[in-house]
């Protein structure tokens, strides 16, 4: 048996042909909706990037605990856990976050890996003069907007597009370990994160008049922009996603060369999905995780069931991938992961949980049981009590600070952490992009009856069920006692 993971970032279901939308290019993913099963109700865990990579490795949601950061000594990884039983794993990625002090561990669960450069910001040609930026692009973080621009330099030909490299590594090891069996290859893809950068032949396929700035990465905040520039950044963001989906094309070219399909699992997925003007904001982790960030695309080919071209309705979760590919290699599940094999979801439908929780450390706690939406916001502005625990003191891009150190304090083992104490750590209470969910207060909607989220209900018997549900999953995921208190909830 082999599996094959081809995980995109930021990648919008509501995008995709195969989840209703009608103007983007992308054949291959409707290919794929026609090849696998595609999930109606699948949704993020811990957000952002590196927390998801998280729960994808432990299958247990941790975004309760701690913010951004490593994998913890005390955590299962799917993958080397694959490893460790005589299943070869290889990671090929151009996320550069795993090579900043928050992704580090990750990689190295694996039996090999291969990165490819130049995503974003990251910090990979040298260049001591500063490159040409237009001037009003100086509000962003000044270091990622130089970078950016000097690494666009190296990316002229559409060859040379990290995207491009990326998935020729992933087809490399493919067609090297055709012929081997007991192996899993995680494909992993930054794009379509932003920014918005694609070459011409991408762009041309959706003609649109601009004469606006240049804009294809739009800040983490409220939406400032006029409609043309809005429409604008949506078309950025659709050439991007159609260079994505003619390399997924060429994976499952592959598997149809090859003859995969008889004994090959393939999962497409993503973190978590971008808002591209939809409630007049911009991107993710700063606002309420709408289900444009919340509800995410997911296709999975099963051999064993052989079922392909069907929809699944029973709500599921990032936790739920690595139960699944252990359960598919025949390697014994850890009773630290919450998240559910989905065999059985894929061959009836079965249901695998009543609610799902998810969110970012700080910021709202959200529940859905796939009729209801409930994002539970702080009950004061100054998000108190929160902490961080963790043995790996990392933020995104630095460590904690000595000032955040001078108060640590040794907290008593989790059920989770094997015995092990960890560092209690006081957060500022405000995530880390510096935005208030007190502000929002809590939000009830009726995604049923108003699927876009526009129209907040006021239902008390709702909020009473979904508060239920939502403290029975905080006791399940064994939540430090102040986060109840930080939200409000009472608990016997």
């Amino acid at each position: 048996m082999r599996a094959i993971m081809v995980m995109f970032d930021s990648l919008n279901r509501h995008m995709l042909p195969a989840y209703g939308c009608d103007w983007t290019i992308t054949p291959n993913f409707q290919r794929l909706a026609e090849k696998s099963i595609a999930f109606d109700n699948s949704y993020v865990g811990s957000m952002p990037c590196m927390p998801a990579r998280r729960e994808l490795h432990t299958g247990r949601y941790n975004f309760l605990h701690r913010s951004w950061g490593p994998l913890e000594p005390f955590d299962d990884s799917m993958p080397e856990i694959l490893k460790n039983n005589g299943i070869y794993t290889h990671l090929v990625t151009d996320h550069y976050h795993y090579w900043e002090d928050g992704g580090s561990t990750y990689h190295t669960r694996y039996n090999s890996w291969e990165i490819s450069r130049g995503q974003e910001g990251d910090p990979w040609k040298g260049e001591v003069s500063d490159p040409e930026i237009p001037e009003h692009l100086g509000g962003r973080e000044s270091c990622l907007w130089r970078q950016d621009w000097v690494n666009r330099k190296y990316m002229q030909k559409v060859e040379e597009h990290p995207q491009i490299v990326n998935f020729e590594k992933g087809m490399e090891f493919i067609r090297t370990n055709q012929g081997e069996d007991q192996w899993f290859v995680q494909l992993e893809e930054f794009d379509p994160h932003e920014p918005f950068f694609t070459d011409k032949k991408y762009k041309d396929l959706y003609p649109h008049q601009y004469d606006g700035p240049h804009f294809d990465w739009p800040n983490y905040a409220p939406v400032h922009e006029n409609k043309e520039q809005i429409e604008h950044m949506k078309y950025q963001y659709s050439a991007l996603v159609s260079m994505c989906d003619e390399q997924l094309g060429k994976v499952m070219d592959i598997m149809d060369e090859l003859d995969l399909w008889k004994d090959t699992m393939l999962i497409v997925n993503t973190d978590h999905g971008f808002l591209l003007g939809e409630h007049d904001w911009w991107a993710k982790c700063v606002q309420p995780f709408y289900n444009e960030i919340a509800r995410t695309p997911l296709f999975i080919w099963d051999p064993r069931a052989g079922i392909m071209n069907e929809r699944r309705k029973s709500l599921v979760q990032t936790i739920d991938l690595a139960p699944t590919l252990l359960d598919f290699f025949g390697v014994d599940i850890p009773k630290d992961m919450q998240g559910k094999s989905l065999k059985e979801t894929l061959l009836t439908d079965k249901p695998v949980r009543e609610a799902a929780l998810y969110g970012i450390h700080g910021g709202h706690v959200n529940c859905t049981d796939g009729h209801y939406v409930y994002m539970r916001a702080p009950v004061s502005r100054g998000n108190q009590p929160l902490y961080n625990y963790t043995l790996m003191p990392t933020h995104m891009r630095n460590r904690f600070s000595i000032k955040e150190l001078n108060d640590i304090e040794l907290a008593e083992p989790f059920p989770f952490t094997k015995g092990c104490k960890t560092m209690k750590i006081r957060s500022s209470g405000i995530p880390e992009l510096d935005f208030n969910p007190y502000n929002f207060g809590s939000l009830l909607f009726d995604i049923e009856k108003d699927p876009k989220q526009e129209n907040p209900i006021q239902d008390c018997d709702v909020e009473k069920m979904m508060t239920a549900h939502l403290i029975r999953l905080m006791k399940e995921n064994n939540a430090p006692e102040e986060q109840y208190k930080r939200l409000g909830l009472y608990i016997d």
